[in-house]
């Protein structure tokens, strides 16, 4: 895995991916590194506008890319479900599925559904949408879910007693709990994956500190100045570009390296960047009790059940 770049993605002709936030910074990134070697991919963006600029982008540095611009906006299940019913209508395979996009650090807002945004938006936008499209997933001989979580995820605890974060609300620790969510998820799929027999795989992965759109619409949003003074001068210093950053799960959508229930990040500095590699100690984060425990709570709220699309999982859980 040393100093693996996009030059050591394999051959991904016939394969279908489908990347959340593709429009910019790690998904833009991975959408077009995915392209490149010869993969089909659907780009999710909740702005379009966005999303064909960044199509044509990708087009003009990536002759003949196979790309498919399509509308999601992670904080309605309406979208979600509109999204994950036309992609299994138009598509008989999928073969990867980036669970990219997020935001960070926002004042308090709530989703179309009545979720808490960082919460509906990172988590349980991904799992609605993951679970939907799950039958292709499996359909696929060797697909892989890939969930992008974050360092801040250290930080974060999932909090059963107000999960919305209706009665105490920190933007940050509101973000950590939604990528508390994300690795938990990640873990617990491949969990029940495995459990039922199927060939996909599930991985987590995370940038370090990478130079994205989410600082600045945090900084934006926030409108603190102590943040604003960091990202604009320490920030730098400090992080590594939206390639590097999407070289993580570049690596974990594509290696042969990969069999499931790994976190990948970056193997600098204090895993801020770096070239990826699998983080050994990352599965002494998988609580079990509290991973299981969150899946339930997001079907409930989600109305997604996987148990339904994984017959067996009935009589292993």
């Amino acid at each position: 895995m040393s100093n693996w770049t996009v030059n050591d993605i394999p051959d991904l002709y016939g394969r279908v991916a489908l990347v959340t936030g593709a429009n910019s910074g790690l998904g833009l990134e991975t959408t077009r590194a995915l392209a490149a070697h010869g993969a089909h991919v659907i780009m999710a963006a909740r702005n379009l506008d966005k999303g064909r600029r960044a199509e044509a982008e990708i087009k003009l540095t990536v002759p003949g890319a196979s790309l498919e611009l399509v509308s999601l906006d992670l904080a309605s299940l309406a979208s979600v479900r509109a999204l994950a019913a036309s992609v299994s209508q138009t598509h008989d395979r999928l073969d990867l599925l980036f669970n990219n996009a997020g935001i960070m650090a926002i004042p308090w807002q709530e989703t179309q559904d009545g979720f808490e945004m960082q919460l509906g938006t990172n988590h349980l936008g991904h799992f609605a949408l993951t679970g939907l499209l799950l039958p292709r997933l499996v359909a696929t001989p060797g697909s892989r879910v890939v969930t992008t979580t974050s360092m801040a995820r250290s930080a974060g605890r999932i909090n059963f007693d107000d999960l919305q974060r209706q009665h105490s609300y920190g933007r940050w620790e509101a973000y950590g709990q939604s990528k508390r969510a994300n690795i938990l998820f990640a873990f617990e799929l491949q969990t029940r994956l495995t459990a039922a027999g199927a060939s996909t795989i599930s991985v987590a992965t995370h940038p370090g500190g990478s130079s994205t759109n989410l600082q600045g619409t945090s900084v934006t949003l926030s409108n603190t100045r102590i943040e604003s003074f960091f990202y604009a001068t320490l920030w730098p210093l400090m992080s590594q570009s939206a390639l590097m950053g999407a070289l993580p799960q570049l690596y974990a959508g594509t290696d042969s390296h990969i069999y499931g229930g790994e976190l990948v990040g970056p193997g600098g500095f204090a895993m801020m960047r770096g070239y990826p590699k699998i983080d050994r100690n990352a599965r002494k984060e998988y609580d079990r009790s509290t991973a299981a425990r969150l899946w339930e709570v997001s079907e409930e709220l989600t109305g997604v059940t996987y148990d339904a699309l994984l017959p067996q999982s009935n009589v292993l859980f």
